[in-house]
């Protein structure tokens, strides 16, 4: 018998996702989260097998499921050897020990799929500690639940007080990192401020937008600057700042970490000073991807974040990106039923209220350079009416 070469390529985990249609979530939602779900697995490396949808008035305060249900995931588990179920929102600490204990597999909900992602993609280091410390706030309730042995990290010996049970000393010590943890943020906070400080008093525009619409393909474009854009959710966390000039007019531009719907809000609180280049800034550049079936939540979706920064009431340059890949049915001129969105054309979407609320707007391809030209103009226009508001006699600070 020959040498049988043996495949070192990691196996891809299999995964079920598991929502629930409430009062407060309708059916087409529901579908539309765990779609999004799917790509966050994907997005993490893992391959969706099935999902389960249950509906209910108010998710199950016990299991998040009925207990029908979930036998039925159980089963369907065991008879295809799925690796994890991922909940599509976040599950409560009792939750997720009676779940995993029922399921006896991995159990993962949104914002742990979210945080792992995070953690997978944070390259400095400071996205990295902003990511642990988002980690350790979201472990710290749900220790009851895990195997842990944390104090071998810091030696073991002399480190349990007598009679302290193992979730105790656990949990001291991720208080303490926790407590770490933030007095390095606020040491790199102080810098980034001082940084932010140092920009001169150059105008400050910021891309803002839900999670994979092209604002890094858009920042590219404007800033001819190379940074990390792929079809994926969350490609950048760090905050890219570049000088740029349009005929002589300089302005910063930065491209943020992208918004999702259910952001946990941990991350919120861990990426305050990333969110502060959103805060900080003279005008935003939201971009919205016009191509997406649900474009108007997530653009809503967007706002709310906005306002919850206490960046609500900034001028805004709303781009509907991606009219590249906007489709849309064209209805049978004897159809007589009314226009739903899905038979909206480009042309009616640009008289539509939503472009007349939003204005200043342009639909545009980032990837294609379609309307590059008036985008361009555009901007320029916006930046130097800023600029000719705090320097009236044209002495911009370069």
């Amino acid at each position: 018998m020959g040498f049988v070469p043996t495949s070192t390529a990691p196996v891809q985990e299999t995964a079920i996702l598991i929502g629930v249609i409430t009062d407060k979530q309708t059916d087409f939602q529901t579908k539309e989260y765990l779609d999004e779900l799917e790509f966050l697995a994907e997005t993490a490396g893992a391959r969706t097998v099935k999902k389960f949808i249950q509906r209910m008035h108010v998710a199950n305060s016990k299991t998040y499921v009925g207990a029908g249900k979930l036998d039925e995931i159980k089963a369907f588990i065991e008879e295809n050897e799925i690796g994890m179920a991922i909940f599509d929102d976040e599950l409560t600490p009792s939750q997720l020990r009676n779940v995993e204990r029922h399921l006896n597999c991995k159990v993962l909900d949104r914002t742990n799929l979210i945080l792992d992602i995070f953690a997978a993609r944070a390259q400095t280091a400071y996205a990295k500690t902003q990511v642990e410390l988002a980690q350790y706030q979201y472990l710290l309730p749900r220790l009851t639940r895990m195997w842990t042995h944390l104090e071998r990290q810091r030696g073991g010996i002399g480190m349990r007080g007598p009679g302290e049970t193992q979730i105790e000393t656990d949990r001291r010590i991720i208080l303490d990192k926790i407590s770490k943890l933030k007095e390095q943020l606020k040491k790199i906070d102080k810098q980034m401020a001082v940084q932010r400080g140092n920009r001169g008093s150059l105008v400050r525009v910021a891309l803002v937008g839900y999670t994979n619409v092209g604002k890094s393909t858009l920042m590219n474009l404007i800033s001819k600057s190379e940074v990390f854009a792929e079809n994926k959710l969350f490609a950048t966390l760090d905050t890219t700042v570049r000088k740029v000039v349009f005929e002589n007019l300089p302005f910063l531009l930065s491209d943020t970490v992208g918004f999702i719907r259910k952001l946990p809000h941990q991350l919120v609180e861990s990426f305050k000073s990333t969110l502060d280049e959103v805060r900080e800034a003279d005008l935003l550049i939201h971009v919205v991807d016009i191509s997406h079936p649900n474009f108007e939540e997530q653009l809503n979706v967007v706002k709310e974040t906005l306002a919850e920064i206490k960046a609500g009431d900034k001028p805004v340059y709303l781009v509907f990106n991606k009219i590249d890949a906007y489709s849309y049915v064209e209805k049978a001129e004897d159809d007589l039923t009314p226009k739903t969105k899905e038979n909206w054309s480009l042309e009616d979407l640009m008289n539509s209220w939503m472009y007349k609320e939003n204005n200043p707007a342009i639909f545009m391809s980032a990837k294609e350079k379609l309307n590059l030209e008036k985008f361009r103009t555009d901007l320029y226009k916006m930046v130097a009416e800023i600029s000719q508001g705090r320097y009236p006699f044209g002495n911009f600070l370069w």
